[in-house]
């Protein structure tokens, strides 16, 4: 398991795709696999940026467990902000025109179709959002 600290500002985003891709590489990750978790790495990430803290400063701690012989990594995002579970909120209908759709919950939407398995839980004070995704 690899683990970074971060500020939690969408500044910071570049320092963790580099870290997120360095082990999904060593990993054995293919490209195709790589662009989707990214995706989802940088919507989960980009939320706790705006959201987390609202107008104040905090951190996001990341931790990523791959395993090459099974073709599987566990992200794990981590915040001491506000807390919110994302997964609550209802999928859009994706079915009506964007000009009709409600704002917000696309990015989580996306999220949850393109990984294996999304959970979310609150505990000692910190919003635990995980991800797998395998390839």
């Amino acid at each position: 398991m690899k683990e970074i600290i971060l500020e939690a500002k969408v500044e910071k985003l570049d320092d963790l795709l580099s870290f997120i891709d360095k082990e999904l590489e060593e990993a054995g990750c293919g490209m195709k696999a790589q662009m989707k978790i990214n995706l989802a790495v940088e919507e989960v990430f980009v939320n706790i940026a705006h959201y987390a803290y609202g107008s104040g400063d905090g951190e996001a701690q990341i931790r990523i467990e791959t395993d090459g012989d099974t073709s599987r990594a566990e992200i794990t995002f981590m915040d001491v902000g506000t807390p919110y579970n994302p997964l609550e909120k209802e999928d859009p209908d994706v079915t009506l025109p964007a000009e009709e759709r409600p704002i917000g919950g696309l990015g989580i939407f996306l999220v949850k179709k393109s990984m294996d398995e999304v959970t979310y839980r609150y505990e000692d004070g910190k919003n635990i959002l995980g991800m797998v995704a395998s390839w």
